[in-house]
């Protein structure tokens, strides 16, 4: 039986380099593999972009999160936002079993697309299927409380059952108020918290000040967590990737 996950969460920029430099996807491939999680949850993934293949050379012919998946991880994808030369969204990519996965239109106008991606993982020898939730979430405080009490309605009921459930992704929660309802609510943890007192500073990567990027979890232990500083990781995104380790009592 697995006892312990390890779990990743980054925004990757749609695969390119702080500033628009150049595409970092084989990089990020690598580094994750080097990761070597159980379920990533990652954020503005480029489903299609008809123009990468024109501007980079190293572009890859598949979808993103089908090139960072490459037989190692199977994968769902949550379409979000859609223009004239392709779409993107949020992607979890998983060591286990997909039983199911919805995407669920959370935007709070038409001018900034934002879905939560729910997925339901099938874990060997677990008798609770594991529920995973991908987001990134609202510019805008008004939006970003909305969304929070979209995300804690949806799993409430979960919750209520003490089902094993992951919340990741990029938050854009400045203040840090979504701990807070995801606790009352959801009677969930945030893993820097949990390990440290406070989430991590994730963004901009190069010197992170804001704590956006973050892992919450219900029916855990939390038995290591890390924002992974400096190189290669500065050098992928203009977030900083975040990972943690979790056990099963």
């Amino acid at each position: 039986m697995i006892r312990s996950l390890r779990v990743v969460t980054l925004n990757i920029h749609k695969g390119l380099s702080r500033f628009n430099r150049r595409m970092v996807i084989h990089e990020l491939r690598d580094g994750l593999r080097a990761l070597d999680p159980d379920v990533v949850f990652l954020q503005e993934v480029q489903g299609l972009n008809k123009r990468y293949a024109m501007r980079y050379a190293t572009c890859p012919t598949e979808p993103q999160l089908e090139f960072l998946a490459s037989g190692r991880w199977q994968h769902a994808y949550g379409c979000n936002a859609v223009y004239d030369h392709g779409h993107h969204g949020n992607a979890v990519l998983s060591r286990f079993p997909f039983l199911s996965f919805e995407n669920e239109d959370v935007s709070d106008h038409r001018y900034e697309r934002r879905g939560l991606l729910h997925c339901v993982l099938a874990v060997p020898g677990w008798k609770r299927n594991l529920h995973c939730v991908c987001v990134h979430l609202s510019l805008h405080a008004r939006g970003r409380n909305r969304q929070l009490e979209a995300i804690s309605g949806r799993l409430e009921e979960l919750a209520s059952r003490d089902l094993p459930i992951i919340i990741a992704g990029d938050f854009n929660d400045w203040r840090h108020r979504a701990t807070a309802i995801l606790e009352r609510r959801l009677g969930m943890t945030e893993v820097s918290v949990g390990q440290y007192g406070r989430a991590l500073p994730t963004f901009p990567s190069m010197l992170p000040l804001l704590r956006l990027d973050r892992i919450y979890v219900r029916g855990f232990k939390v038995s290591a967590s890390r924002v992974h500083r400096g190189k290669p990781w500065s050098m992928l995104s203009d977030h900083l990737a975040v990972s943690a380790v979790l056990e099963r009592p």
